[in-house]
This record gives structure tokens, C-alpha cells and sequence, in this order.
């Protein structure tokens, strides 16, 4: 009989996005299409499309845990990447299983979602302290947008130094290297990002496609990187390859209904 290819996992916890195009959905097409295993557990249900999130219903903590022993007591994850968490009780429960649980070699990407690119708020306020505290401090790397970071330090990001210099404080406060997406910047002629771990800056860039109205990049990037991870990538070189794989899949999207798709 001959022996059949073995794939690693990638572990998604996030939410499930009704319209196809972020969350869960997004992060496993990415997965698949990158070749790794995606396994997933959902902190919310969401009823949304690319224009509105109509309803947010929240999984209990304790069912977020039993996902997690679902997931890590048969398919043990190489990396783990976390979306949409939405509460300070799901964002405890998920750190406390993951500290206790993760393998030393499983990387741990935290995309700190806190608005939806249609404006609908995905963190509750009272949960950015627990963010802050109990999971971006674990976290080998995190990848916020401009907003998010802005958020985080109370920064204002209006240039490419500005990011630059976020992208240093972001790592000096929660010890992990820093993805900082620069798609969000203001009159700037392309789409650029810096990459900082304490020792490596990366400044990646990539002209902006104009004409199209994307949803669910920052899920798909960070999916990437957790992707490329567990194939072996180090973080430097995983970040540059999500880069080049979301440029790719904006540049290639197609039209469902009246909006755009990223391709994956």
C-alpha cells in the first residue's frame, strides 16, 4: 500500500463570518490553499456580509475550551493563529488552555480584530485590557491594522517613520515580534508594512490595487503567516511570503454579487 502524504495543522480561533470572506472561512481557505491542515474553533457566530455585521452571537468559554481539547487531543496544532474573541471571558479561557497546552515549537499569531472593515465592533471594549494582558504577552507574533495599533499605544500613525517607530514600541510592550499593517494609511501610494522582532525590520510595500473593495485581508495575512509557519518558515521569511500571497489573492479577486473576493 502506498504511504500517504502526511499534512501538519494549523489551528485557527476566531469567529465564523456568515458572508465567507473573514474569519474562520477565510483562514481556512488560506490554509488549504497553502497546504497545511486547518483546524478551527469559533468564539462567535456572526450574521455578516461585506457591508454590515447584523448580530453577534458569542460561544461560551467553557465550549470555547472544550474545542481546544478537541482540537489538541487529535490533531495537535504547529501554529495557532486567533481572530475575532470579542470578550474578556473567551480571551481568559483561550490563554489560560494555550499556556498551559501549547507545544514550545507552535507558534502563537494573535490579530487583534477589534472593528470589521464594515465598522461593526468584533472586541468588546472591556476586553482590550485582557487582550493586553493575558494573550498578546504570550504571543510570538501579533499583526495589527493601523487602527488596532493605534489603539494599543494611543499612537497617531500618518507616515511610514510613524509606523516604524509603533512597530518598536508594539514589541518593547508585549515582547513578541510586530506585524504592523500599513494598508489603512492615509495617501500613501502603496500598501506598506513593517515587520520588527528586536533585531530584523522588514519594510514591505506593494502597490495598491485600485478599483476593488476587499474583506477579510488582515484574517487572510495573518492566516498566511500561521500557513507558511507551519512549513517550516521562520518568522521573517513567513511574513514576507503572506505579504506576497495577500498581494496576490487582492490583485486576482472576483466578483460575488455585488462585491469583491479575495482569491484564494
Amino acid at each position: 500500500m502506498a504511504s500517504r502524504r502526511q499534512l501538519a495543522c494549523a489551528l485557527t480561533i476566531a469567529g465564523s463570518d456568515s458572508g465567507g470572506g473573514a474569519g474562520i472561512q477565510a483562514d481556512l481557505k488560506t490554509f488549504a490553499a497553502l497546504g497545511v491542515h486547518g483546524a478551527s474553533v469559533v468564539t462567535c457566530l456572526t450574521a455578516q456580509n461585506p457591508r454590515h455585521v447584523l448580530g453577534i452571537y458569542p460561544a461560551t468559554p467553557e465550549f470555547v475550551v472544550l474545542q481546544l481539547q478537541a482540537v489538541f487531543s487529535e490533531l495537535p496544532p504547529r501554529a495557532i493563529k486567533t481572530g475575532m474573541l470579542f470578550s474578556a471571558d473567551i480571551i481568559e479561557a483561550i490563554a489560560s488552555f494555550v499556556k498551559r497546552n501549547r507545544p514550545a515549537e507552535c507558534k502563537l499569531i494573535v490579530d487583534p480584530v477589534m472593528v470589521a472593515t464594515s465598522g461593526g465592533l468584533l472586541l468588546e471594549k472591556s476586553a482590550v485590557k485582557a487582550l493586553c494582558t493575558n494573550l498578546l504577552p504570550m504571543a510570538d507574533l501579533i499583526t495589527p491594522n493601523i487602527p488596532e495599533a493605534e489603539a494599543l499605544t494611543g499612537a497617531r500613525l500618518t507616515d511610514s517613520d510613524a509606523l516604524r517607530n509603533c512597530a518598536r514600541q508594539l514589541h518593547s510592550k508585549f515582547g513578541c515580534a510586530v506585524l504592523l499593517k500599513g494598508g489603512h494609511l492615509a495617501k500613501a501610494r502603496e500598501a506598506r508594512d513593517v515587520f520588527y522582532d528586536g533585531k530584523t525590520e522588514l519594510l514591505l510595500s506593494a502597490p495598491f490595487v485600485r478599483g476593488v473593495s476587499t474583506h477579510g485581508t488582515g484574517c487572510t495575512c495573518s492566516a498566511a503567516v500561521a500557513a507558511y509557519s507551519v512549513r517550516g518558515r521562520s518568522l521573517a521569511e513567513a511574513v514576507r511570503l503572506a505579504k506576497r500571497y495577500i498581494t496576490r489573492a487582492i490583485r486576482s479577486s472576483t466578483r460575488v454579487g455585488t462585491h469583491h473576493v479575495l482569491s484564494w
